[in-house]
């Protein structure tokens, strides 16, 4: 693949006396509605994502931001934990696409905990809403954390001796358990190695401001024990009326019994999934990624 197509334009978005920072790839001639794209974490800043500016052209925007705590927008790690609920970043995600003057006509991709918001976001049936897209994403935090320890039974005994031995000590922030938690990675999150630097800047931004990771998720992905651990949109996804596009990995963490509901419950749904990819297709098998969802996009404009 080219490199990342350079942003058109970056800004920053007003919001609770705050500011979300954002950019904006292509569009110098609109004809079609833009793509927002919802990175994951929470709190794991757009880097990760940014290959999907591929899919930018003259007529149609790609538009990235940083949700709210994380990246170049306005980190607030002193905030009470209740602080942080999705309702936040719903309300955060419309200030947005009110801003930019977009919210009569957009599409929307959601990734991993992108793909959590963006589904929240379409079962209340925006009128702008065109197409969505949730990729890697879990419906149900139940459903995540038993595939991702099923997937975990897996891995070398060693491995798995260590992080239980980190885990029952409280030592979780330990070099050796972070080391751990990286053959997890290799095999169900990024099987590029070593990662590719926009996903270790994403990374890197967790490790230093982790503060909605851990409020919202927990220390690692096998546990959640934060604000989300109850979080479930299964039972409202058949409020979903927009087209849906589907992607995951066949090694991916979002496993087929994670997807499954989405599947099953909204009515105008297509999946994809991508033979050689874990968690992030758009960066393990980036063309095929670029041209599946940049087909169903045109298909829906």
């Amino acid at each position: 693949m080219p490199p990342i197509p350079a942003a058109a334009r970056e800004g920053n978005v007003p919001f609770r006396g705050h500011q979300t920072w954002y950019r904006i790839t292509g569009g110098a001639h609109a004809t079609r509605p833009p793509l927002v794209v919802l990175h994951g974490g929470p709190g794991a800043s757009h880097d990760y994502t940014l290959r999907f500016a591929h899919l930018a052209t003259p007529e149609r925007a790609v538009i990235h931001y940083d949700q709210f705590g994380c990246g170049r927008s306005t980190h607030l790690p002193g905030a009470d934990p209740a602080f942080w609920t999705v309702s936040l970043f719903l309300d955060e995600l419309d200030t947005l696409l009110r801003h930019l003057g977009i919210a009569g006509a957009y599409h929307l991709l959601g990734q991993s905990w992108g793909g959590m918001l963006g589904a929240e976001h379409a079962v209340l049936r925006p009128a702008g809403l065109r197409a969505l897209v949730i990729a890697n994403s879990p419906p149900s935090m139940a459903l995540w954390v038993q595939e991702a320890n099923r997937l975990r039974a897996d891995l070398p005994a060693e491995v798995q001796a260590t992080l239980l031995r980190h885990e029952a000590a409280g030592t979780t922030d330990s070099p050796e358990y972070e080391a751990a938690t990286m053959v997890f990675y290799a095999r169900h999150v990024c099987r590029v190695q070593p990662f590719p630097e926009e996903v270790a800047r994403s990374f890197a931004g967790i490790a230093a401001d982790p503060t909605v990771y851990h409020t919202m998720n927990g220390p690692s992905e096998f546990h959640c024990t934060g604000s989300l651990r109850s979080w479930s949109v299964i039972d409202r996804l058949g409020r979903i009326t927009a087209p849906t596009l589907l992607i995951s990995g066949r090694h991916d963490e979002a496993t087929p019994t994670v997807v499954q509901p989405f599947a099953d419950r909204i009515t105008d749904v297509r999946w994809h999934i991508f033979p050689d990819s874990s968690h992030m297709p758009h960066v393990e098998e980036t063309e095929a990624c670029m041209r599946i969802v940049g087909d169903f996009l045109a298909e829906q404009d």
